[in-house]
């Protein structure tokens, strides 16, 4: 539970490397993620070059912190894959929710930057990073150790909660 509770949208970064093994240890997380049918839809691909970093906040509105981060990791969802049509981005949020999880419970600092079902940014980021047509972007996250320090988050709302009917 303290990890579900800490874990925190980061978007300041050091310049501190991250290693290849963290790195491996957050796809081990998101590939133990549950998935519809277990057909684990779910392709990653790792970005540690610094110039494809820059281009980065060029497609994505919202990803101006992307160059500062040590490397990022783009979920996409392999429509080929599916079992059950439609039900790829679930795969793949599951597998976001463990990345985010696994780099808090590492020290690392992680924010959800998402794509889909923007059909715009999603047909940048294909473009940028030459996606097969069945490979479709999900979220970018970036990885980097925090730069800023966050509180523990508390978003229980008893309101929210309904039992056996509305």
């Amino acid at each position: 539970m303290e990890t579900i509770f800490t874990r925190r949208s980061i978007r300041k970064y050091t310049d501190q490397e991250v290693s290849d093994e963290l790195i491996n240890d957050l796809l081990k997380a998101a590939m133990a993620a549950p998935s519809a049918g277990n057909a684990q839809t779910w392709e990653f691909v790792v970005i540690d070059k610094q110039e494809i970093l820059d281009e980065i906040p060029k497609i994505h509105p919202y990803s101006k912190m992307v160059p500062d981060a040590s490397k990022a990791i783009l979920v996409c969802g392999n429509t080929k894959l599916e079992l059950y049509n439609g039900f790829w981005p679930q795969d793949c949020s599951a597998a976001t929710q463990n990345i985010l999880l696994e780099a808090e419970d590492k020290g690392l600092g992680a924010v959800w930057l998402g794509i889909y079902p923007e059909r715009d940014r999603a047909e940048n980021f294909k473009e940028l990073f030459k996606l097969p047509k069945h490979i479709e972007p999900f979220s970018l996250i970036p990885v980097g150790y925090p730069a800023q320090e966050k509180g523990k988050a508390d978003r229980f709302t008893e309101d929210k909660i309904h039992y056996n009917k509305w």
